[in-house]
């Protein structure tokens, strides 16, 4: 069996950054006894798919984006994935018979204007998700403020497609994982009794007014949810829930910018690198520094897989 991976490219994906990740979770999570694994903003799930095969202790997960599209995914993959594979690999069939680039894009605006009309059928739907997602201008997920997804024509010659051992890798290891379509407070009325960890990886907050990339939905995800969010964070804290909260590093590309910084100034921050690559000029993309904000702390961890997560210290 293939191993368990994110199904989609996803801006923002979280595979770069989990030995970080995994290094700054609480340093006895390997001894805590049946945790449900909570991921409000799942995304490409790339955190989810790692917490859930390195750590058998995990019984349990809850996910939910508030993109319909995404939760259908999931749900697809989990419930359906032989008719999943057979609709993939028709419609991958009939993308690499097209020969000429300008037929391969007029496939491909028409069928991101099917997925626009929103077919009803799970299937239908997330193999064109799916499609668009490996055909389009750099693996992007972007909508307009109708919530139809605009992304333009990417110019892969053959790209995979229809994954199947993937699919079906992600589909048993889903079995276990409740999805939700909505807004991120419902994940705590599926946590019943037992332990639970939260990882909240939402739309970052943008560095720029050029740097913005958080259209995964029509609905904005601005400060005001930040604090909101912030919130949600406060109440996980006062029922003991430990959580893990990855965002953009606001004070580390303007000194003046606190945001973060005074918003979770109750909590623990680290600073780590990331590598940005969603940026059309190749010359600005690179690294950065995102924020990691816990409630919990905990001695060296010795002898761990991965320490090298990065104690960055800023002029604050």
């Amino acid at each position: 069996m293939a191993k368990a991976k994110p199904f989609i490219k996803w801006v923002g994906g979280k595979s770069q950054l989990i030995g970080q990740l995994e290094a700054l979770l609480p340093a006895d999570f390997g001894g805590r006894r049946d945790i449900t694994y909570v991921e409000p903003f799942v995304g490409g799930g790339a955190m989810l798919f790692y917490m859930l095969q390195t750590y058998r202790n995990v019984k349990h997960a809850v996910i939910n984006d508030i993109n319909p599209d995404l939760t259908t995914c999931y749900k697809t993959v989990r419930d359906r994935p032989q008719e999943l594979i057979r609709s993939l690999a028709a419609i991958q069939d009939d993308y690499y018979a097209i020969t000429d680039e300008d037929a391969k894009k007029e496939y491909y605006l028409k069928k991101r204007e099917q997925f626009n009309s929103k077919p009803s059928d799970p299937v239908e739907n997330t193999t064109l998700f799916f499609f668009l997602n490996r055909t389009c201008f750099n693996g992007l997920y972007r909508v307009n403020k109708a919530g139809k997804f605009n992304v333009p024509f990417g110019r892969y010659t053959r790209p995979l497609i229809c994954d199947a051992e993937t699919i079906l890798a992600d589909s048993e290891i889903l079995q276990k994982v409740d999805i939700l379509t909505g807004d991120f407070e419902q994940t705590l009325e599926c946590v019943h009794g037992g332990e639970a960890f939260f990882y909240f990886d939402p739309p970052y907050r943008p560095l720029s007014e050029t740097s913005s990339f958080n259209d995964y939905a029509k609905e904005a995800f601005d400060d005001a949810e930040q604090i909101r969010l912030k919130r949600f964070c406060d109440r996980l804290d006062s029922i003991n829930i430990s959580f893990m909260l990855s965002n953009s590093d606001c004070l580390g590309k303007d000194k003046s910018d606190r945001f973060f910084d005074d918003l979770f100034a109750d909590y623990e921050i680290n600073r780590v690198w990331a590598s940005r690559s969603v940026n059309a000029n190749g010359a600005k993309r690179g690294k950065l520094t995102e924020i990691l904000v816990r409630n919990y702390t905990f001695p060296e961890k010795c002898n761990h897989p991965h320490q090298a997560v990065s104690q960055l210290k800023l002029a604050l």
